[in-house]
C-alpha cells in the first residue's frame, strides 16, 4: 500500500525548509544544507510531529480517547505527543523518568502548560509503571492508544519515509545532488523511515545516523527491525540488514542527555555562525558527528551534505549550567 493511502492527521507545517548554511559551508569548504524539521510547528516543532501524524490518525481510527507514552523528563517526543493530543481533542498521559534535568523548564514546562497527566518514576521502573498506568486507565474506562518511546515503530517510521520524497522535490527544484544526510538516531524510527524511503524512492545519498545513547550495534538492530516491520506494513518486498545501516556511536559521551565537549562546541558553533539553535540531547551530538567528518576530510570537497535538524530546542533552557560554563 502506498504511504499516501495510510490515514494521516495533518499536524505539521510541511514541507519544512531546506536551507543553506553559508557560513558553515565557507568554514569547511563543502556545501552544507539544513533540513529544518525543528520548524514543523507543533509546540515548538521537531521530528516527532511527522510520526505523530500517522500515529494519531491510527488512534482516531480505533476510536481511542487517550494517548499514553513515555520518556525522560525533557522528552521532545512527550512534549509533541501532548500537543498532538490537545490538537486532536484527546487526553494525554505521560510516564516520565527522572533525569539530570527535572526542573520545570524546557519541555517539562510545556508538558505542564498543556496539562498532561504525568506519572513519575526512575528509568529502571518506567516499563513497569507504564504497564500499571495502562491497566489503571483501562479500568477507569478509557480507551488508550499506547505510543512507544519516540514514536519508534513501523507506523511512526512512515513519517520519515515520506521525508525522502519531500527532500527529492526540494533538491530537484534547486538542481542539487546531495551525497550524505546526517541526523540523530536513537530508537530507530527516524533512521528506519529514512532508509525505507531511500530504498522506495532510490535516493542517491548515504543515510548516516549519529547515536546520542546506544551503541552502533544496538542502533543497527533497532533500525533493521523497524525497517522490516514498516516494509511489511506497506506490503513491499524490502528488508534491512544491520550491516548496511550506518550509525556512529563515538559521540555518545558519558550517556543519554549528558553533554560532551564536542556537543557543547557544536551548539555554540551553529549558534554563532548561523544563528541556528541545536538541542543538547540529540542534534548537538549529531552535529558533532558531522563536524568530525568535515574536520578529518572524510567528506570530499565536491560533496553536498544535509543535516536534518530534528528539533528539541526547548530543552536548551534546562541546560543553562552546561551551556554557560566556558
Amino acid at each position: 500500500m502506498p504511504i499516501e493511502k495510510f490515514p494521516r492527521v495533518r499536524l505539521a507545517h510541511l514541507p519544512t525548509p531546506l536551507e543553506d548554511a553559508p557560513n558553515l559551508s565557507a568554514m569547511f569548504g563543502r556545501r552544507i544544507l539544513v533540513k529544518r524539521d525543528d520548524a514543523t510547528g507543533l509546540a515548538f516543532g521537531g521530528n516527532k510531529t511527522r510520526k505523530l501524524e500517522f500515529l494519531v490518525a491510527d488512534a482516531l481510527a480505533q476510536n481511542c480517547d487517550t494517548l499514553i507514552t513515555e520518556g525522560a523528563a525533557q522528552s521532545n517526543h512527550c512534549r509533541q505527543t501532548v500537543a498532538a493530543a490537545r490538537k486532536s481533542n484527546l487526553r494525554c498521559v505521560l510516564v516520565l523518568s527522572h533525569s539530570e534535568h527535572d526542573e520545570v523548564q524546557g519541555n517539562l514546562l510545556l508538558d505542564q502548560l498543556m496539562d498532561a497527566e504525568i506519572h513519575w518514576c526512575t528509568r529502571e521502573e518506567r516499563d513497569d509503571v507504564m504497564r500499571q498506568v495502562i491497566i489503571a486507565e483501562q479500568r477507569a474506562g478509557h480507551k488508550l492508544y499506547a505510543i512507544p518511546t519516540g514514536g519508534s515503530n513501523a507506523i511512526g517510521a512512515l513519517g520519515y519515509a515520506s521525508v525522502v520524497l519531500e527532500l527529492a522535490s526540494q533538491l530537484f527544484e534547486r538542481g542539487i545532488e546531495a551525497s550524505r544526510v546526517y541526523f540523530s538516531s536513537s530508537l530507530g524510527g527516524t533512521h528506519a523511515g529514512l532508509l525505507l524511503g531511500k530504498k522506495l524512492y532510490h535516493a542517491p545519498y548515504r543515510v548516516i545516523g549519529v547515536s546520542p545513547d546506544y551503541t552502533t550495534a544496538e542502533v543497527q538492530e533497532l533500525v533493521a527491525t523497524i525497517g522490516d516491520d514498516a516494509a511489511r506494513l506497506l506490503g513491499v518486498d524490502l528488508s534491512f540488514a544491520p550491516g548496511e545501516i550506518e550509525a556512529y556511536d563515538q559521540f555518545v559521551g558519558p550517556g543519554y542527555a549528558l553533554s560532551t565537549p564536542e556537543s557543547i562546541e557544536a551548539i555554540r558553533l551553529f549558534a554563532r555562525s548561523e544563528g541556528l539553535m541545536l538541542d543538547p540531547v540529540y542534534t548537538a551530538k549529531a552535529a558533532a558527528g558531522m563536524l568530525h567528518d568535515l574536520r578529518h576530510d572524510n567528506i570530499a570537497r565536491d560533496e553536498t551534505i544535509i543535516f536534518i535538524h530534528t528539533g528539541g530546542t526547548p530543552a536548551l533552557f534546562a541546560y543553562q549550567r552546561e551551556l554557560t560554563a566556558e
